[in-house]
């Protein structure tokens, strides 16, 4: 996991070029408290409704939010969903131009009705599908051509995401595959459920879930039988002649076979409350395609495909990971629970990925050295102020030229390891000097939180966050309560 972590410490945008099935998904969502008058069936309300890119849209959103440049190659219909879909992944970032306006066919949609029963959790009631599975003609297959011609030696990686809409016909695939591998692109493929695996034949990669193997190979495979999975993957990547094939196997995780590991490995992932599968299989592609356009080798990009995937299927509906959170996600794997001790530069992935949901990062420090009700109290309000709590905590060279000799009493590792046990505190950031300054201009967090005993004075670092649209804020003591009276009661003082 180091050699991963010290990996997407390099992470560097990347091009790709996706092939598939472009949809618009639309959501309507409403109330669902009643039955029809004329019929036992529920009746939606509908209050509000949303459009989103799906399908091998939805693919370009997740490798724009990991970082990639996306060119568009797909079909949308001569529609309003269709200038809809062109405008919404314009707007997020996707070269959209170069889809494929095909008069005599609709853009797909996808219209999800949600319904929102006595004030409870959204649930899906029912889809409409909106679409033609008829393949492709002639000249719409030669413009996708002609659109990867003109790119395919400029990007990294190309993505084939089949929903079996008519887009992705054996002959596109094939001759996708062919000019990819002929300019040394690695082409990777998730594919439809249809069973039909042999137009996919030499790709790089495949990522099929059990079912979708299932039926390429015309039998069940076993869930408790880990033997009949490892052959059903061995057979698909000999018949499709492919460099790896990505078996994904729900909460088990994944399996690898490729030719360094040819019996095997498997790829475990975080047991979750999975909310919503919904995009997970598009996510565990763009991860994927990210991972290997930064040169991450196999096992390393399958566990950052993991890793997004599974943050995926924690959100309704669909929704772009981006690469601060995965990032984050396989930082905390990576440590255990004293681990909320991070290096500067950990707190600052953390950080970024707060952030990039939207939440607001507090920040106080001190040396903790004998904990007790005041700091708690301190560190409890503190988290109040926003969504995660970063605390500086002075290193014991620090702390000994503050407080003299004798202190502290308790090591840094164990000041560290007590604070990181406190629900209210996200991340433990050692410091060196003497004041965290430093630390206070890398992370410039949104609320800086000190002790009223600061009342009327300056307080570290409060230009930096004032300046950069923040606020100081100071708690209130509990009286009787310090490290200094502890330690006195405990001489006998």
């Amino acid at each position: 996991m180091d050699q991963l972590l010290a990996s997407l410490s390099r992470w560097k945008p990347f091009k790709a070029v996706v092939i598939g099935d472009f949809m618009l998904d639309q959501l309507l969502f409403g109330d669902a408290d009643r039955l029809s008058g004329d019929a036992p069936v529920p009746v939606l309300r509908v209050n509000r409704t949303e459009d989103r890119p799906g399908g091998a849209a939805n693919l370009c959103l997740n490798l724009v939010a990991l970082r990639g440049r996306v060119e568009t190659l797909g079909v949308i219909g001569s529609d309003e969903e269709g200038i809809e879909l062109r405008r919404a992944l314009l707007q997020q970032g996707v070269d959209a131009s170069t889809l494929v306006t095909d008069p005599g066919r609709p853009t797909t949609q996808k219209k999800n009705l949600i319904g929102l029963a006595q004030g409870r959790h959204a649930q899906k009631m029912f889809r409409l599908d909106i679409e033609s599975r008829e393949p492709i003609g002639e000249a719409t297959q030669a413009k996708l051509l002609a659109g990867l011609e003109k790119s395919i030696d400029v990007t990294d990686v190309v993505c084939i995401e089949d929903y079996n809409k008519g887009v992705c016909t054996p002959e596109l695939c094939q001759r996708i595959i062919e000019r990819a591998r002929k300019a040394g692109k690695p082409v990777l493929v998730d594919p439809a459920g249809h069973g039909d695996f042999e137009m996919y034949k030499g790709a790089t990669v495949i990522t099929p879930n059990r079912t979708e193997a299932e039926r390429a190979i015309g039998r069940s495979i076993p869930d408790d039988d880990p033997d009949a999975t490892l052959e059903v993957a061995i057979e698909l990547r000999d018949r499709l002649e492919v460099d790896a094939i990505v078996l994904t196997l729900d909460r088990e995780g994944a399996l690898l076979v490729n030719d360094e590991h040819p019996r095997g490995i498997p790829v475990p992932t975080v047991a979750r409350e999975v909310y919503d599968v919904t995009g997970a299989g598009d996510m565990m592609l763009a991860g994927l395609a990210a991972a290997r356009a930064n040169k991450l080798n196999w096992v390393d990009s399958v566990r950052y495909a993991n890793a997004a995937a599974g943050l995926e299927v924690e959100v309704f509906g669909v929704m772009p990971i981006a690469f601060e959170r995965v990032h984050d996600e396989i930082l905390r794997r990576h440590t255990s629970n004293a681990g909320k001790l991070r290096t500067r530069d950990e707190a600052l992935i953390q950080v970024a990925a707060a952030r990039k949901q939207a939440k607001r990062v507090v920040f106080t420090n001190g040396c903790f050295d004998v904990l007790h009700a005041g700091h708690v109290a301190l560190l409890d309000a503190a988290r109040q102020f926003g969504d995660m709590l970063v605390v500086g905590l002075n290193s014991d060279d620090s702390v000994k030229r503050l407080k003299g000799e004798g202190r502290p009493v308790n090591t840094q590792e164990d000041r560290a390891r007590v604070l990181a046990s406190l629900g209210c505190v996200d991340a433990v950031v050692l410091f060196e000097e003497d004041t965290p300054i430093r630390l206070i201009e890398a992370i410039i967090p949104d609320v800086l939180g000190k002790g009223a005993d600061y009342t009327g004075k300056d307080v570290v670092g409060s230009q930096i966050v004032t300046g950069a649209g923040g606020r100081v804020e100071l708690v209130d003591l509990v009286e009787g309560r310090s490290t200094t009276s502890t330690l006195e009661k405990i001489r006998g003082d």
